[in-house]
């Protein structure tokens, strides 16, 4: 058995093979556990079966889960981390066995009713309670950095990875954080017994950038999509994202006309921008656009060139890795995940190189990305509806952090962590 691709949490004792002790008469006689249970998380490379077999269910056991599940599920869909629990006899008959599709949903096998030794398989809803919930914070010496400042309000990287997003036609929080910026939001978070608390959509939310406030309301316009607008109805969405990377890369080197190559040690023009930033850091596009290739070189590594509209092409290169499904001709959509920050070609390190051209000339990257225009804003006919949304949006972040009241319970069936 591999047990170190599980995180487990065995419920049978050290004594359970000893035959019970006498008891006194009249006391309580504990008996034998005649089932284990395993609890633990999906490992990598980790299958269905594996899984299965390792937490000691019996050859012809892990075949009928397998089968059962199947009829409900793919097993090749399982995830890295997910938790899972499984309980078996000592002879390694299934009992129960639970996964965690994703914060909504569970797989349950279980051996069907009747006694007839066949097993049945469902998938069902996560029991969990909406909140509405409001949290701030401030960037300082204590907490210098967005994920920090989160933490320090009481919430996870999730929320300060949406909450970047949001805001990221406005503020490049690779570079323009200051001390004394302070930010505070309204969101959904849902609350599932013995686990995380996992989040809903962020409704509203304001950040004061060096100064300048900028404030988020989600609105759906009639027959569009949900999106964020200023208080004025302005769309926050812009043509280009600030960066290419999800949160926090640093910019190791900038768009240059002459600089010293790390590796070849010239001086060469630098056409584009540097991101420092780990091995397998998500590495997003910038703008919805075409994958015109995907690529590897000697000098570039892996790299992924995107058309977009308006004459834009943007390059990423030095990738550890392309993303699930690109190549060329591929549509891709704006924040979709294009490859994985490597440092494949002429590379010192794990770094991004992100660069530019519009109509066939190359640009700073960063001076292009701040004169992009934003996207439409809400429609003259919506403008009502949408102030009145702003308001009670604005009004609860007003209220401040307190105690969020729960307002709804989703999902009914019992879910065993």
């Amino acid at each position: 058995m591999r047990i170190a691709n599980l995180v487990l949490a065995v419920a049978l004792s050290a004594a359970c093979a000893k035959a019970p002790e006498p008891s006194p008469a009249g006391t309580d006689v504990f008996l034998t556990p005649d089932t284990t249970v395993v609890r633990g998380l999906v490992a990598n490379a980790s299958t269905f079966e594996t899984i299965l077999r390792d937490s000691g269910l019996a050859a012809d056991a892990v075949q009928a889960a397998i089968e059962a599940a199947r009829t409900v599920f793919d097993p090749r869909r399982l995830r890295t981390s997910q938790p899972f629990m499984l309980e078996r006899t000592l002879e390694g008959a299934l009992r129960h066995f639970e996964y965690e599709i994703d914060d909504q949903s569970f797989l349950r096998v279980i051996p069907a009713a009747g006694g007839s030794g066949d097993l049945d398989a469902d998938v069902l809803p996560i029991p969990r309670t909406l909140q509405h919930a409001v949290a701030s914070g401030t960037i300082d010496t204590e907490t210098p950095s967005l994920f920090q400042a989160m933490e320090s309000a009481g919430e996870s990287a999730e929320l300060t990875i949406e909450l970047a997003r949001i805001f990221a036609g406005e503020i490049d929080f690779n570079t323009e954080l200051q001390p004394g910026d302070r930010f505070s939001l309204a969101f959904e978070r849902f609350v599932r017994e013995d686990r995380s608390a996992t989040y809903g959509t962020i409704t509203a939310a304001e950040f004061e950038n060096d100064g300048r406030l900028v404030r988020a309301v989600r609105f759906t316009p009639p027959g569009g999509m949900p999106d964020y607008f200023d208080e004025h109805g302005r769309s926050l969405r812009r043509f280009f994202l600030r960066s290419p990377l999800k949160f926090e890369p640093r910019i190791t080197s900038r768009y240059s006309a002459r600089r010293m190559h790390p590796v070849l040690h010239t001086a060469r023009a630098h056409r584009g921008v540097d991101y420092g930033a780990p091995t397998g850091a998500p590495v997003v596009a910038v703008a919805s656009g075409n994958v015109v290739s995907a690529t590897y070189d000697a000098a570039n590594g892996r790299m992924v060139r995107l058309r977009h509209p308006s004459g834009y092409d943007s390059y990423y290169l030095h990738l550890s890795a392309f993303g699930a499904g690109i190549s060329r001709g591929v549509r891709v959509s704006q924040g979709q995940t294009i490859g994985l920050v490597g440092s494949t070609g002429l590379a010192t390190g794990p770094h991004l190189h992100y660069g530019l051209q519009k109509n066939g000339a190359w640009v700073d990257p960063l001076r292009e990305h701040r004169n992009m225009p934003p996207g439409d804003p809400v429609p003259a006919a919506a403008m009502e509806a949408f102030l009145a949304a702003r308001d009670a949006a604005l009004d609860q972040l007003a209220d401040g952090p307190e105690a969020p009241a729960a307002l709804a319970t989703a999902g009914s069936a019992t879910y065993s962590k």
